[in-house]
């Protein structure tokens, strides 16, 4: 029998057949199944179809085994705390993993941690690449999407603190679940939240395009890839389908079933936690709380093949299937390396343990004006100098030169801080509000 071109992996919190398993999206017959502890929500990646990732249920390590030896010992990288989401790059170049209220990145040719972003208030509980890894999108339960530049992110300079690109911040309770469609920059990108909505954003200006209200909390969202559909997991077990073409379709609206596209899925019996589309858009893969993963048909809603798993499914997706998945004589072109946990490994007398060598672009013929971050990084200081003196520019001529000048600032520094702390004051006043039991 000739490889699949696209495979099911999923995974389970109970883990008592196996940590994770790849199915045939077809039949549902299992092909092969990882052994060892259990896998948390939003923590199940494939690291440049050679590894398999994902983040150990309530302990501070990442569990990895090759892809094609499924009966193997499997590897445990040690992370400075709890790992709440995982997403590994699709160019597998970095490995993202939400810890806490932060999120770090990892270098997988050398595994030197070469980012802590700590932007989120509340902890991180999803992350996810678009499909060219030149941004990713983080979420988290302090009710924000951050969309992030990898590119200002990875830079030369140490002392700059990245920001992220655009802050998403019309969710007003946690988000749940965040999916890139495809084109790279010009993608659009969307986030599920408890708040029972899900909002689709431009990621190049952080526009919102499109809310629709639902009547549940969402747990789950994916786009197909034609972007023609919008599907949305319930925590009440239904998934619903929103049609992005509707000729009637305003930026504000809420779903009601309709001969336009807008229909249900029906079947599971708890939340949905996980969905995905196959790459041709005919089959939708949807994972429950009521332990099982369900295939469906697209265009009949119809359920094809259903898998019982033996706990509350965490992970489930379809992915083009690996090419040495199913070689057995086949072996990681490179070793993963250790995962460093400090910004300065060196200093930190912590290194990668495994003789990384740090890859540079064209690192045999550059040239005297230096590598590709480096123009990057002396443009991104270009702009900052614009910037910076137009600010220069606007403050003289509202506030004047000299010392009158001086005071005016720390006054208004003053000022800045008096209303961060109110506004903090406000938001765990209006958290303990909306959390406190009726």
């Amino acid at each position: 029998m000739s490889a699949p071109v696209e495979v099911v992996l999923s995974a389970d919190s109970a883990g008592q057949l196996f940590n994770c398993a790849v199915f045939d999206p077809h039949s549902g017959s299992e092909f092969l199944s990882y052994r060892g502890g259990n896998t948390s929500s939003r923590s199940l990646t494939v690291l440049n179809g050679e590894y398999i990732l994902g983040a150990q249920l309530g302990k501070n390590f990442i569990n990895v085994w090759e892809i094609q030896r499924k009966d193997q010992l499997q590897q445990k990288i040690v992370c400075p705390g709890i790992v709440t989401c995982l997403c590994a790059s699709p160019d597998g170049l970095y490995v993202l993993a939400g810890i806490a209220e932060a999120i770090y990145l990892w270098e997988m040719s050398t595994g030197n941690l070469l980012a802590i972003l700590s932007r989120h208030y509340q902890d991180v509980s999803c992350i996810c690449f678009t499909d060219d890894s030149s941004h990713f999108v983080s979420g988290g339960k302090d009710n924000l999407a951050l969309i992030w530049n990898l590119s200002s992110v990875v830079q030369l300079d140490s002392s700059r603190t990245p920001e992220p690109r655009h802050i998403l911040s019309r969710h007003s309770l946690p988000i749940t679940d965040i999916h890139c469609g495809l084109m790279g920059p010009q993608a659009r990108v969307a986030t599920a939240s408890l708040d029972q909505t899900v909002k689709v954003w431009e990621v190049s200006s952080g526009e919102m395009l499109l809310s629709v209200l639902f009547d549940v909390g969402i747990m789950s969202v994916t786009f197909d890839p034609c972007e023609y559909f919008l599907f949305c997991g319930g925590s009440d077990g239904n998934i619903f389908q929103v049609s992005l073409c509707s000729t009637s379709l305003s930026r504000d609206k809420t779903f009601q079933t309709d001969s336009d596209g807008n229909q249900v899925f029906k079947g599971h019996r708890n939340l949905v936690t996980c969905l995905s589309v196959s790459m041709d858009g005919t089959l939708l893969l949807s994972g429950s709380n009521d332990e099982t993963v369900r295939m469906w048909d697209v265009q009949s809603k119809q359920c094809i093949w259903s898998i019982n798993h033996k706990g509350p499914v965490t992970n489930a997706v379809i992915i083009p299937a690996p090419a040495n998945m199913f070689l057995a004589d086949s072996h990681p072109a490179v070793p993963l390396p250790r995962f460093s946990r400090h910004l300065n490994p060196s200093e930190q007398g912590d290194g990668t343990g495994s003789g990384g060598m740090c890859l540079r672009l064209g690192a045999d013929t550059q040239e005297p004006e230096g590598t590709y971050l480096e123009k990057a990084d002396e443009l991104y200081s270009l702009m900052c100098a614009v910037t910076d003196k137009c600010g220069s520019v606007l403050s003289q001529s509202v506030f004047g030169d000299g010392e009158n000048t001086k005071v005016r600032v720390s006054e208004l520094e003053e000022e800045v801080k008096t209303l961060k702390k109110i506004n903090k004051d406000l938001y765990e006043f209006s958290t303990q509000l909306l959390t406190k039991p009726n």
